[in-house]
């Protein structure tokens, strides 16, 4: 059975930093391509960022230089470091992975104050 399972949301005021954590489980995680969604209330899920399994990483604009995904895979973990939050960062964060297939954790919120 294939888990991912998000943590480390919360409140934080702008300008804050998070640390979103995804733990994998029933999967090779190494082999995964794997990424971050966000959903906001009343808008689409849209992608923040994702990396490969060889580490290539890409980014929405919107979180250019703000943002870093990474992985470990020895703990079969994916990271999001969020710095320099914006109050429009606010929105639920979903885990993404994928390899043949796509598998979807059940999100963080994540809620920046102004």
């Amino acid at each position: 059975q294939v888990q991912l399972v998000e943590s480390g949301g919360g409140l934080v005021q702008a300008g804050g930093s998070l640390r979103l954590s995804c733990v994998a489980s029933g999967i090779d995680f190494s082999i995964y391509a794997m990424g971050w969604f966000r959903q906001a209330p009343g808008k689409q899920r849209e992608f923040v960022a994702s990396i490969t399994s060889g580490g290539r990483t890409n980014d929405a604009d919107s979180v250019k230089g703000r943002f870093t995904i990474s992985r470990d895979n020895n703990k079969n973990t994916l990271y999001l470091q969020m710095n320099s939050l914006k109050p429009e960062d606010t929105a639920v964060y979903y885990c993404w992975g994928f390899f043949k297939s796509g598998y979807w954790g059940q999100g963080t919120q994540v809620t920046v104050s102004s």
